[in-house]
């Protein structure tokens, strides 16, 4: 039996480090992992009712159009629930769009260093992808429009950006948008976007209206504390979301997961907590990395990108053995690694642990 041979050599997705692993590995009995960008001050007791509550359906398929969820989400989007697609994850929309719209031949565009499954999904399907340098962490979209061509049919842009935690603004983004053939899907990713607090940011939502060539994507996995329930979803012009439905599997999104993301979508006070807390530990990291003399990229995100001046994987593994998991090995930014923000006291510890292992790799 032999499968397609453009997946044979493909890279497995390898998520952030198991604490479970951890802890077996090396004998530890505590482990904080700052690996996968979750939300570390948990997720809304309201969506953990709705969560016990739905157990008793568990014999029953789930709504397979996600009603309530879509019509709660339109409700609070301003757009009509045929404008709505939903996921296990946004990665799933990610993938359906890929198979949705990407033939062996076609050209596809994204950063060189950006969330992996959009390359993952575009070799998939035979893509020729066109990966364009990050210029000081941020998405160049003026040198991703001059890679634009008859064949390319869908760019991504991953706003705020993972690994870097950088931003493109509004403005650049609308004279992006203006500029680009009309015939090339934009597939603008704001996982992260809850987090942000800069006014230039763009609400890829409220562009819907103006760009019939654009999908945002958003998820519940970040902000809303949900990963383990995998659900996420996008937002377009409905006759592209109708493409996009039509690659989409049968019950896709869970029963719990759809009423947890229900409550969640609705508790808008645990969200703006989060954000606070995300900030203040944003900050903290900050002063930390400028104490010890390390540079990072400014991050609008739950994590932050820093230089550690010194091998990831002995950094990594340094951290490991003090029972602090981090993100290591990033092509573009072979000394860099990425820690999510944490509680103030997993900050500490990380901050601590970071400071004795710099001091042991630099002897």
């Amino acid at each position: 039996m032999q499968p397609k041979s453009n997946i044979v050599h493909l890279p497995v997705y390898q998520p952030g480090k198991p604490i479970e692993d951890v802890k077996r590995e090396l004998g530890l009995t505590e482990v904080v992992k700052l690996a996968s960008n979750e939300n570390m001050f948990g997720f809304s007791e309201h969506a953990k009712a709705a969560m016990i509550k739905e157990i008793a359906e568990s014999n029953m398929y789930p709504d397979g159009a996600s009603v309530e969820l879509t019509n709660v989400l339109a409700e609070r989007l301003g757009v009509h629930t045929n404008q709505i697609i939903m996921g296990s994850g946004s990665s799933d929309i990610i993938l359906m769009i890929a198979r949705a719209f990407l033939v062996p031949g076609d050209e596809t565009i994204m950063a060189d260093e950006t969330f992996g499954q959009y390359k993952h999904n575009a070799e998939i399907e035979n893509a020729r992808i066109i990966e364009v340098p990050l210029k000081e962490g941020k998405h160049d979209l003026p040198a991703m429009l001059a890679k634009v061509s008859d064949k390319t049919k869908v760019i991504w842009i991953c706003n705020p950006n993972n690994p870097t935690g950088t931003i493109v603004s509004n403005e650049e983004l609308n004279a992006f948008m203006k500029a680009l053939p009309s015939h090339v899907l934009v597939v603008l990713d704001e996982a992260y976007g809850e987090y942000v607090l800069d006014e230039s940011y763009s609400d890829g939502v409220g562009m819907l209206d103006d760009y019939a060539n654009l999908v945002v994507l958003r998820t519940f996995s970040k902000i809303y504390g949900l990963a383990a329930l995998r659900i996420g979803y996008g937002v377009g012009r409905h006759d592209v979301i109708g493409f996009i439905n039509q690659v989409r599997e049968p019950f896709n999104t869970t029963r719990l997961a759809q009423a947890a993301a229900t409550a969640a979508a609705k508790d808008q006070d645990f969200i703006q907590s989060c954000v606070k807390r995300n900030q203040d530990g944003r900050e903290y990291l900050y002063k930390q990395f400028d104490r010890l003399g390390l540079a990072y990229f400014e991050s609008h995100a739950n994590f932050v990108m820093v230089d550690v001046k010194s091998s990831t994987i002995e950094v990594f593994d340094g951290l490991l053995r003090q029972g602090v998991i981090v993100r290591p090995r990033w092509r573009c930014y072979p000394t860099h690694i990425r820690v999510t923000i944490g509680t103030q006291e997993q900050n500490e510890k990380f901050i601590a642990a970071l400071e004795q292992v710099l001091q042991e790799v630099t002897v």
